[in-house]
């Protein structure tokens, strides 16, 4: 067993840790992913260090130098992580002390590990956040070219999977473009309260040395530092923004591929997606499967789970820092890497489909699709809107018992001018209120859609 005294954290112990623990306690096997902005924050740190004189430009010049190798040793996948040194942070400052030899050991002077990764995730996740918010952005530009392309198509709106109304599909489209938006917005907002660099705030009560926290902060991109050092090693608030906006991007996804597995089955053969978004069966040579769909509602549950995972892990911790903590990456990680790769190829799955235009009409053409504009003309004409409500329905279960047309009854009944209510290209035409789906409104949001996303 090596010695304690091999480990930065070792002076006071006699003797180093089991293998076994050696194995359970790691973490650069994934937070190794923490390099770029680990190094980042460490070159800011001796930056300040050397502000206030605690280290010298020389040092402060090597420090520099060995770390920005190092990242290029990493980048080129020629670094060496080493288990036994736990984390990133041990990884790259035992490399350092090996490649410049005194000056290395002065680099964590007045910085703990607490704080060191409490920066370190903010900035990793500062950088995905935009990665974020630029792939919701791309999604957005693809639904509003396939809702352009496709304009004038009319399909049936639904309400509990029933035949409701009649609607553009390109209204139907631009709902998810809304959607988005607010997901966007969310990303965005939360971006806001990672604007407080916590270096500095030490293991939990600072540091007695003159450290020059809001110069650090500035080189690193932060509007400000953080007010209270045991809220700063301890607040992972952020983190749970992201996995929330990540949750609930999901949520969208997965309702969005849902509407697309419905569309494109031979029961509404309202869309076909492409060959290249599609798979096939190892049985059944005719089948032509969403599974880019259907993987894109399942991840959103790997959403769901990353965010309680933290969300249980954080509830029981008393202040400051624990150990439970280092839990928060993995989610943190996987969230990102799996919304990342959904909203990529979701965006390109939406560039190679096809509308099948006479199946969305043919649809959209059921006369009874129209019963409430029927109930609005009684409306318009002086009926009360509940006796009118109910006069129509009896003459929807006339319709159905007799099998008569529903226009043909209604022209019977209330006057052939009852009867023109059921053209379902008037009826979108007449829907003209902000929000409702006129062709007018949606060639509108369309235009608006396609200035907001340049």
């Amino acid at each position: 067993m090596k010695k304690v005294s091999q480990r930065t954290w070792g002076g006071r112990f006699s003797a180093g840790p089991a293998e076994a623990v050696k194995k359970f306690t790691e973490s650069v096997s994934f937070d190794w992913r923490l390099y770029k902005h680990d190094i980042a924050g460490s070159i800011a740190h001796a930056q300040g260090l050397a502000k206030v004189g605690l280290l010298t430009k020389v040092e402060l010049a090597k420090i520099t130098r060995g770390l920005k190798l190092i990242e290029r040793e990493i980048e080129a996948g020629k670094f060496h992580w080493d288990a036994d040194l736990e984390d990133v942070h041990m990884n790259i400052e035992t490399a350092l002390i090996k490649k410049i030899g005194a000056a290395g050991k002065k680099l964590h002077t007045a910085r703990s590990r607490n704080d060191q990764v409490a920066t370190d995730i903010r900035l990793w996740t500062r950088d995905a956040t935009v990665l974020c918010v630029a792939r919701l952005l791309d999604l957005q530009r693809a639904l509003v070219k396939l809702a352009e392309k496709n304009a004038t198509v009319v399909l049936p709106g639904y309400t509990h999977l029933q035949r409701a109304q009649p609607v553009l599909f390109a209204h139907h489209l631009l709902a998810y473009v809304e959607m988005f938006a607010r997901d966007a917005w969310r990303f965005e907002v939360f971006g806001i309260e990672m604007q407080e660099c916590p270096l500095g705030s030490g293991a939990i009560a600072g540091s007695t040395l003159p450290l020059r926290r809001e110069f650090v902060a500035k080189q690193l991109g932060f509007a400000g530092v953080t007010q209270n050092s045991m809220a700063a090693v301890s607040d992972r608030d952020f983190l749970l923004e992201f996995l929330f906006s990540a949750a609930a991007t999901g949520v969208h996804l997965s309702r969005l591929a849902e509407d697309l597995i419905l569309w494109s089955s031979a029961e509404f053969g309202f869309v076909t997606i492409g060959d290249a978004f599609t798979t096939g069966s190892s049985l059944m040579p005719q089948k032509k499967n969403p599974d880019i769909c259907e993987l894109t509602r399942g991840k959103t549950g790997r959403l769901y789970g990353n965010l309680v995972s933290v969300l249980t892990m954080l509830k029981g911790l008393p202040l400051t820092y624990n150990r439970d903590m280092q839990e928060d990456k993995e989610p943190l990680f996987d969230s990102a890497d799996t919304l990342l790769n959904t909203l990529e190829v979701v965006a390109a799955m939406l560039g190679d489909i096809k509308v099948n235009r006479t199946r969305c009409e043919a649809a959209a053409s059921d006369p009874l699709l129209l019963a409430t504009d029927l109930v609005d003309y009684l409306v318009l004409k002086g009926t009360p809107f509940r006796e009118a409500h109910h006069l129509v329905g009896a003459l929807v279960a006339e319709a159905e018992k007799t099998g008569q047309q529903l226009p043909k009854l209604a022209g019977r009944k209330f006057g052939r001018a009852a009867a023109k209510v059921f053209d379902v290209h008037r009826a979108l035409a007449m829907r003209k209120i902000i929000g409702a789906p006129s062709p007018k409104n949606v060639a509108a949001q369309i235009a608006l859609w396609k200035r907001l996303l340049k």
